[in-house]
């Protein structure tokens, strides 16, 4: 039944991904009537190629990694970009004529049925979507420094104030590799964390590059007082969620999986299964008040929840501070807007009763490694505890 689901998924997904390209292409065909027909034939053999690249690459990728299919994975990447302005540009081009037909607008319909129009306006539009591709790039590779400072009052033991440092989705992989892993690790380190927290989704699907790439070397060189700390999010499962877990556990990661864990005697740290992992191992999370059985609740509580879904069940269970990932913030503009619907909190800081809770943009990408509507960044949490 599971795989059925799965397989019911994929086929939706790549059918969308179908009638979303076969519009832009019927547009582009359009724009190029009063070119030569070559011209023509070469544009229909590059924009398939293109947006055959993304699938092509991803499950070329599952049998072996090659120079081909990282290259196809990189091609078709950025083809996600090219696919969503470049929808974005067809629709809003025809709902311009919609208007001139609704309203009988001749002379906005004269010109919008011109060739030379059409023509530049298809270059134009190329033009600014490369414009904001590059930009996007550029700005997803900065990652910034989030700084936050934190009150819980609670008797944390030894501790009067601790410095957490948290990078949720990472998705190691065919695009973020060790070069961006390496800088990433200096900026953790360069916060001086007593503990560090990656909150999901730190492989991107598939383990294999990261396995052949030795990205754990990487990752063995993050330096914190009290160790690392992970969770699983939604692309540890759609991958292999045991050989990756495996494979992070064996690099210096604890992970936790509906399971918590003491921190110097002083207070706890929680961490969740995703809660897409039934779907694909069958077994369903735990509740949170089981996970959190037999705790003492008079030390400060931690958790950590990849998607940050019914965030009231972390207040009602006397959790102090709750960090998630997973929204990207949208990463695309303007998918941001339907992330902030989707979610109580798309980004950044809430307090909700006595809980805080901290929802990051995520310190790279998945897909496109172009950000147009949020930044990357680690998050570096200064908590001052106090009685």
């Amino acid at each position: 039944m599971r795989s059925f689901t799965i397989f019911i998924f994929i086929s939706l997904a790549i059918l969308i991904y179908a009638l979303v390209n076969f519009y832009i292409f019927v547009k582009g065909w359009q724009s190029l009537d009063s070119v030569r027909r070559e011209w023509r034939l070469v544009y229909a053999i590059v924009f398939v190629s293109f947006a055959l690249s993304f699938i092509a690459g991803r499950f070329l990728e599952r049998a072996g990694s090659s120079v081909f299919t990282e290259a196809l994975v990189w091609i078709g990447s950025f083809w996600l970009v090219v696919m969503l302005y470049g929808f974005l540009a067809a629709a809003l081009s025809d709902l311009f004529f919609l208007l001139a037909n609704l309203f009988k607008i001749k002379a906005l319909q004269t010109i919008l049925l011109g060739s030379s129009l059409r023509l530049g306006t298809f270059f134009g539009t190329v033009g600014l979507i490369l414009i904001i591709t590059v930009t996007g790039f550029f700005n997803a590779c900065n990652v910034r420094v989030k700084k936050l400072e934190l009150n819980i009052s609670k008797n944390a033991g030894q501790f009067k104030q601790l410095n957490i440092t948290m990078a949720s989705d990472i998705h190691l992989g065919t695009i973020i590799g060790n070069g961006r892993l390496g800088r990433l690790v200096d900026k953790i380190n360069a916060t001086e964390p007593d503990l560090v927290i990656l909150a999901g989704d730190i492989v991107d699907e598939d383990i294999g590059p990261v396995i052949r790439r030795d990205m754990g070397k990487k990752l063995k060189e993050i330096k914190a007082r009290y160790g690392v700390i992970g969770i699983t999010g939604n692309h540890e499962y759609i991958g292999g969620v045991k050989k990756a877990v495996e494979y992070l556990e064996a690099h210096g990661i604890k992970m936790l999986l509906d399971d918590k864990v003491l921190i110097a005697d002083a207070l706890w740290v929680a961490g969740r299964k995703d809660r897409s992992g039934a779907r694909f191992d069958g077994s369903p999370r735990k509740p949170l008040k089981d996970i959190l059985s037999g705790i003492d609740t008079k030390l400060p509580v931690i958790l950590l929840d990849h998607q940050p879904f019914d965030l009231q069940d972390a207040s009602s269970n006397n959790v102090d501070l709750q960090l998630s990932g997973h929204t990207h913030h949208g990463q695309l503009w303007p998918l941001n807007f339907i992330t902030n619907r989707v979610y109580e909190k798309s980004w950044g800081y809430l307090k909700k009763g006595g809980t805080h809770f901290y929802i990051s943009s995520g310190a790279a990408t998945w897909g496109p490694p172009v950000r147009t509507g949020s930044h990357s960044e680690i998050v570096s949490i200064k908590i001052n505890f106090n009685q």
